[in-house]
């Protein structure tokens, strides 16, 4: 009678935990992203602890808080730098001379708008043109603009209350290193507290790593393709290198996005700018400039961070990022590599007497 007790309270007690979950997502979603500044933000405030003039030192917690304020002066730091030049793309593409455009892509037109015919994609009797005027006059209407107002308002009301609460949780993170373990080991039992320190310290070593060698990639990535397009004239080359480099956080389809951005943004600025013959060069050097980087970033810059960072074999990561995305989509192939990386490290602590676990786990220290 006392087990069926037992395992009662304990399928309960995993009820209410799954409840919780589920229930409060957005809060474990705070706290992991807090849980990545943190990591990020570790550095700076070690850095600040070992600050001295003469007998005086920075304390911990100011130091904490001069880290985090350093990390969201960058974060606006580049919405200042790069929030305009998208609105004056905005303006450039506004400047495009329709009629001239439509003159010089007449022949193209034509040939889409019977195939779209033939497709059935277009009424017959009706022009290309016409079909997109009466679709957007569809989609632009008084009930859907006040819709997108509202939720805009909405969203922006929640993401302001995210962000606030994220500062607030990687505050604390960072100025206590050992408050997740403590939190932790509240719920495991004692004889199993060395095990899992280790894991947790293995775990941040590696995702602090990994995380950092992220933004350098980013970076890295964003300067060789602005570089690239500044040398050979093509404009908006910070603004395409920016989108390059942030669409490479996403693994593998990143890339690709990006390139589709970068290859929109050149066009739409040689159109505006009436220079219809310069359009192949434009393109050719967009390609270019970005298949370069691409190359260098997935022979060069992926090796050294997805592998060396996380001590993964490369088709071990590929695997493991599609699987995510397999399970969870777009979110799980961010996530894919650190969630891989901590099941590793509890793995090889807790069950490295199976060979698989000796194998996967071989070049974790």
């Amino acid at each position: 009678m006392k087990q069926i007790i037992k395992y009662a309270a304990y399928i309960l007690l995993i009820i209410v935990v799954g409840y919780m979950v589920w229930r409060f997502s957005f809060m474990i979603v705070w706290m992991l992203i807090a849980a990545v500044i943190s990591f990020i933000g570790q550095p700076i405030v070690r850095f600040f602890d070992k600050v001295h003039i003469r007998k005086w030192h920075i304390p911990h917690a100011l130091g904490t808080a001069l880290a985090l304020i350093l990390i969201v002066l960058m974060f606006f730091g580049l919405i200042a730098i790069f929030v305009p030049l998208i609105v004056n793309q905005a303006e450039t593409i506004s400047k495009i001379d329709v009629s001239l455009l439509a003159k010089n892509l007449q022949g193209p037109l034509t040939f889409i708008d019977d195939e779209f015919h033939a497709l059935g994609i277009i009424p017959h009797g009706q022009t290309l043109q016409d079909f997109i005027v009466v679709k957007a006059k569809s989609l632009v209407n008084i009930g859907s603009v006040t819709s997108v107002i509202n939720s805009f308002f909405s969203v922006a009301g929640t993401v302001f209350v995210g962000m606030v609460s994220v500062l607030f949780i990687a505050f604390f993170f960072m100025k206590d290193e050992n408050m997740f373990e403590e939190i932790l080991l509240l719920f495991i039992p004692e004889n199993h507290h060395d095990a899992t320190r280790k894991v947790i310290a293995d775990s941040k070593n590696l995702l602090m790593r990994y995380f950092i060698g992220v933004l350098l990639e980013v970076f890295c990535v964003m300067m060789i393709i602005a570089v690239g397009l500044w040398i050979f004239g093509v404009q908006n080359a910070l603004l395409i290198g920016f989108f390059g480099g942030v669409m490479n956080i996403i693994p593998y389809l990143g890339p690709f996005i990006g390139t589709v951005i970068g290859l929109t943004l050149g066009i739409t600025a040689t159109l505006a700018s009436g220079a219809y013959d310069m359009l192949l060069p434009v393109l050719a050097k967009l390609l270019g400039v970005i298949l370069t980087a691409h190359f260098i970033d997935n022979n060069l810059l992926v090796p050294l961070i997805y592998s060396k960072s996380v001590k993964a074999h490369p088709l071990e990561i590929f695997f493991v990022i599609i699987m995510g995305g397999s399970l969870a989509g777009l979110l799980g192939m961010l996530l894919a590599i650190p969630v891989y990386t901590v099941l590793r490290v509890i793995a090889k602590e807790f069950f490295q007497q199976f060979r698989v676990v000796q194998k996967l786990t071989a070049k974790i220290d």
